[in-house]
C-alpha cells in the first residue's frame, strides 16, 4: 500500500502557501502522494483553492511525492482544458500526476452558478468527458491538446464515487477511489467489510471486461491516529493500494494539520 495525504482545500487550507508547505513536510516524513479536491466550497461556505494551480504550485517546491486530482468534477469542466492542464502539470512535475475524475457530489456547486445538478447528465458528461480526454492525453485525436505528458501512455485516470456504476466506470479506467470517511472527511463511516465488497464488484467488473491481468489502483479516504496502522492495515486486507488520510480544517489548524503530516504514514 502507498500512503497519501489529503487535503481539503477550503478555509485557511485555501491558500496555496499552506498548502506548499504541509506537501514539504509531506515529502520529507515519507508519504508517497499528496491529495487534493476539485471543489468551490459552496457547501461549506469556505473559499476553496483550485487544484491545478495548488498542485502546480506543489509540484515545483517538491521532487518526488505524486500528485493526486482527487477528484476532478468534469460536468464543471471543459474537457480540452482539463486535458491540457493534466498533460502540461505531468510534463512541469517529471511525470507525477494521478488524474482522478467524478461527476461531483456538492449540489450548490452546480446551482449557485445557474448550472443544473441532474445526475444523468452528469454521468453521461463524465463518460463522454473521460473517453476525450483519454484520446487526447494519448496524442491520438485529430487536435493536438496541451504538451505530451511525461507518462506513457498517459497519467493513470481513476474514477471516483460510491454507487454501483462508479465502480464499473471505474473497472473500465485504472483504478477506484472510494470514501471511507464522513462528507467532511474527520471521521470513519465505512467499515473494511462494506468497501471489500465493493472492490470484489470492481474487481468482477474488471474480469468481465477481460482486464482482469492488468493493474488496477484501489484508493480510499480514510483517518487514522498518529501511529496507529490498524485501520489502514484492515483497508490494505480489503484490497486497498493507496491510503489517503483525510486532513481538512475540521481535523485542526494548518498548524495542527503539520504535526499530523510530520509524524508519517500509517506504514504497515
Amino acid at each position: 500500500m502507498r500512503y497519501a495525504i489529503d487535503l481539503a482545500p477550503l478555509g485557511p487550507l485555501a491558500d496555496p502557501h499552506v498548502l506548499v508547505r504541509l506537501a514539504i513536510a509531506a515529502e520529507r516524513a515519507g508519504w508517497d502522494a499528496l491529495s487534493t479536491w476539485d471543489v468551490l466550497g459552496t457547501a461549506m461556505a469556505a473559499p476553496a483553492a483550485d487544484p491545478w494551480v495548488a498542485l502546480t504550485a506543489i509540484a515545483s517546491r517538491t521532487e518526488r511525492i505524486a500528485l493526486m486530482a482527487s477528484v476532478i468534477v468534469l460536468p464543471r469542466r471543459r474537457p480540452q482544458l482539463v486535458a491540457q492542464a493534466a498533460a502540461t502539470l505531468d510534463r512541469w512535475s517529471g511525470g507525477r500526476l494521478i488524474l482522478g475524475v467524478g461527476a461531483g457530489g456538492d449540489p450548490s456547486d452546480f446551482t449557485a452558478f445557474g448550472e443544473l445538478f441532474d445526475r444523468q447528465e452528469r454521468i453521461s458528461r463524465l463518460d463522454r468527458d473521460a473517453e476525450a480526454i483519454d484520446v487526447w492525453l494519448r496524442g491520438e485525436g485529430d487536435i493536438a491538446v496541451g504538451p505530451r505528458s511525461v507518462q506513457q501512455p498517459r497519467p493513470p485516470i481513476l474514477v471516483g464515487g460510491m454507487r454501483p456504476g462508479a465502480l464499473r466506470r471505474a473497472a473500465r479506467w485504472d483504478g477506484w477511489i472510494g470514501v471511507a470517511t464522513s462528507e467532511d472527511g474527520s471521521s470513519m463511516v465505512l467499515a473494511p467489510d462494506d468497501f471489500e465488497r465493493m472492490v470484489r464488484d470492481v474487481r468482477a467488473e474488471r474480469v468481465a471486461l477481460g482486464r482482469a491481468d492488468e493493474p488496477l489502483e484501489i484508493g480510499v479516504f480514510g483517518t487514522s491516529a498518529p501511529g496507529d496502522r490498524q485501520v489502514s492495515d484492515d483497508f490494505r486486507a480489503a484490497g486497498a493500494t493507496w491510503w489517503l488520510e483525510s486532513l481538512s480544517p475540521l481535523r485542526g489548524s494548518a498548524d495542527e494539520l503539520l504535526e499530523r503530516i510530520k509524524v508519517g504514514p500509517p506504514v504497515a
